[in-house]
């Protein structure tokens, strides 16, 4: 592949004509120093880990909005890419969820602390799972004890499942057939898709509407979110969109839509170059994401991901103690997330360098669209776009090095 099918371009977007509303930033010079450190770190991940593209949206203080983007989007045309780009969002898809749950707690139509089973009765029985030891609260902070389907799924050939409909009981089935992970529910934290399919169906026994309607109406429309959707069966991404990739390399292992992870029990690459090197990429755009359902499936953009993440932390989705509510976390297991991350409702929380944690979530998809939204102390937020994720540990330090850059640069 030619050299200029891959050379990085550097996009500081005078955000006043970007999509999503953006305004412009700041001329101030830590502003142009902060835009430089957040394009230095994209490039990290580009020149030391082979992701084609790279894009971010920061928001918040001085700096007002802004857009950045390196490398490519598309490899074939060699088209840039952009922080407007559509993207599929992954497991970023859950924080939707969850708020909606919550909205309906504060509504009082959902106990957070009620069993599922008033909900879904008879839903969660057998091989030692039971829904009336399962709260709602444990779904959504993800110690349900429940296994993850997706780990079924992502065993099969790729072939057998990535254009396949499945329907979400189908997938509480699977689970359900899986061993036992060994945790009793609210006693260890375990990811689980699964737990966010089942808040999904929570959702329509009590509204009598989908979790895509109830989202849509709820969020996706107050929020003016005109890039956010659910494909449903669709394996194409409408209007403008970045491509995605996986390498012939991980074409067997990158299969979980909900990869936050930090990939700690992989072989950390050191200085042996990019991730995938010497290995074909294989083009991942079009994918059905029904395995993933309520846990993983929405398609977004930097722009609409950052004003959710803006909206729910600043208020403005669910009443304040109720929000508390969704911070009130427990400690993740690092090996699956990384080190310092605890998980609440929903939501990942994350101590930066420059003090304080950060709140949000972030996804990934098989295909290999990668997506981050994140909030800090200080009300900066950053939302953050890859179509190649990167598989070593190196990787995932330098990935999450653009959180730290973008909310701490200038503080």
């Amino acid at each position: 592949m030619s050299a200029s099918v891959v050379a990085a371009l550097a996009v500081a977007v005078p955000s006043a004509g970007a999509r999503g509303g953006a305004t412009v930033a700041s001329a101030a010079p830590e502003c142009g120093a902060a835009r430089a450190a957040v394009v230095a770190s994209l490039d990290a991940l580009r020149e030391r880990h082979g992701v084609p593209g790279a894009a971010a949206e920061v928001a918040g203080g001085r700096c007002g909005t802004w857009q950045v983007a390196r490398g490519t989007a598309d490899l074939d045309t060699g088209r840039p890419m952009s922080a407007g780009d559509r993207l599929r969002i992954g497991s970023a898809s859950k924080t939707f969820t969850a708020a909606v749950v919550v909205q309906l707690a504060a509504e009082g139509r959902v106990g957070l602390d009620a069993p599922v089973e008033r909900y879904l009765p008879g839903l969660i029985r057998g091989n030692g799972y039971d829904g009336r030891r399962i709260t709602v609260r444990q779904l959504l902070q993800q110690t349900s004890g429940l296994p993850d389907h997706v780990d079924t799924i992502a065993a099969e050939p790729l072939a057998k499942w990535r254009y396949r409909h499945f329907e979400p009981r189908e997938l509480v089935g699977i689970a359900l057939k899986m061993p036992h992970p060994r945790t009793s529910p609210g006693r260890e934290w375990h990811y689980s898709t699964t737990n966010y399919v089942l808040a999904a169906l929570l959702v329509e026994r009590v509204t009598g509407h989908g979790i895509e309607t109830e989202v849509t109406r709820r969020i996706i429309e107050p929020l003016g979110l005109r890039d956010t959707y659910w494909p449903g069966d669709e394996t194409r991404i409408r209007g403008p969109h970045s491509r995605s990739y996986f390498t012939e390399a991980d074409a067997e292992t990158e299969a979980d839509s909900d990869a936050e992870t930090d990939r700690d029990a992989e072989v950390d690459a050191g200085d042996a170059g990019p991730a995938g090197a010497g290995s074909a990429r294989l083009d991942g755009t079009e994918w059905n994401l029904t395995f993933g359902g309520a846990g993983g499936a929405l398609v977004s953009t930097p722009a609409d991901v950052d004003r959710f993440y803006r909206a729910l932390l600043g208020g403005k989705l669910v009443p304040a103690r109720w929000l508390a509510q969704m911070k009130r976390s427990v400690p993740a297991d690092p090996d699956r997330l990384w080190p310092g991350a605890r998980y609440g409702l929903g939501l990942i929380s994350t101590p930066l360098e420059c003090g304080g944690r950060w709140w949000g979530h972030g996804g990934t998809v098989p295909g290999g669209h990668r997506a981050l939204g994140a909030v800090g102390p200080d009300g900066r937020s950053v939302a953050l776009a890859l179509n190649q994720v990167p598989l070593t540990k190196p990787g995932e330090r330098d990935f999450r090095a653009v959180v730290n850059t973008a909310l701490c640069a200038g503080r």
